[in-house]
């Protein structure tokens, strides 16, 4: 009897060995086979006019710098403001917060956030922003709309991180008299560091990445802008740029080779989150 169930127990780790190994496998070659089918056809359309030109009717030529620039432009307008707003909002929920109703409402809107879809924010934001507030397409109403997108990663990995930081460090601050916001600042927020950094490179990635909110907000143009000038005016991002070469201009070479542009900088911002991660949580052990 015992061995019957012994064999049967054997026999039931192994077929689970199977399944967990053969999940893992698909999914390694699901992943391997996307982006490998994405380099081949994107690689070869990668070249050096593709990427310091902008798009020229007159020479029939087709060119990317005004988009990696709004992408830039986006990202470092977003980040701006996000940043000081979700690092806030996270050490106020962990260090300040006292009223638990109001901290259960924060927490429901950061997780409701979380899941809203983004085309949803793109509405939302061309509705608030440029129809109400009277700002134009741009970089500005693109930006302030992935600053509502992006803000529950920075509030949950910032949160996550300072919940990590020992009560000892700050009782230890406090009992040699630094006041309450000078232990944040000077023995809790760089314990936390790790945290922060990450989600701001995961924020990021997002960013690069959007591409439905920003159909609405920041717009489709393709001319190169200062960015001044693109913070008002109709710039499309990278992500913005696939979408109208691969479904409005038919350029799918070139919309290859913008996947594959997007598809490195996913791939950098994820090692460089992970790279982040390790480092500082080792250099705080």
């Amino acid at each position: 009897m015992e061995q019957s169930i012994s064999r049967s127990r054997r026999m039931k780790d192994a077929m689970l060995h199977v399944f967990v190994y053969g999940s893992a496998v698909t999914v390694c070659a699901a992943l391997a086979l996307i982006i490998g089918y994405i380099f081949v056809r994107g690689i070869p359309g990668i070249t050096a006019e593709l990427l310091t030109t902008e798009p020229s009717y007159i020479r029939d030529t087709i060119g990317i710098l005004p988009n990696i620039l709004n992408t830039l432009y986006i990202v470092l307008v977003a980040m701006a403001i996000v940043i000081p707003l979700g690092v806030s909002a996270a050490v106020y929920l962990n260090e300040y917060a006292t009223n638990r109703s109001l901290t259960r409402l924060i927490s429901f809107a950061v997780e409701t956030l979380t899941g809203i879809p983004s085309v949803i924010f793109g509405l939302v934001g061309m509705l608030f922003f440029i129809q109400m507030m009277g700002c134009r397409a741009g970089i500005m109403a693109g930006g302030l709309t992935l600053v509502v997108m992006v803000l529950p990663t920075i509030i949950s990995n910032t949160l996550e991180s300072l919940k990590t930081v020992p009560v000892s460090y700050r009782e230890g601050a406090l009992a040699l008299g630094s006041g309450k916001w000078h232990m944040i600042r000077t023995v809790v927020l760089p314990n936390s560091l790790d945290g922060i950094v990450t989600g701001c490179i995961l924020a990021i990635g997002r960013i690069v990445g959007e591409s439905a909110a920003l159909l609405y907000t920041a717009g489709f143009g393709l001319m190169l802008n200062s960015f001044m000038t693109a913070l008002q005016s109709s710039s499309a991002t990278l992500s913005v740029a696939l979408y109208v070469y691969a479904t409005e201009r038919g350029e799918l070479t070139v919309a290859f080779s913008v996947a594959t542009i997007l598809m490195i900088l996913t791939l950098l911002l994820n090692f460089a989150a992970n790279l982040a991660s390790s480092k500082l949580g080792h250099k705080e052990n």
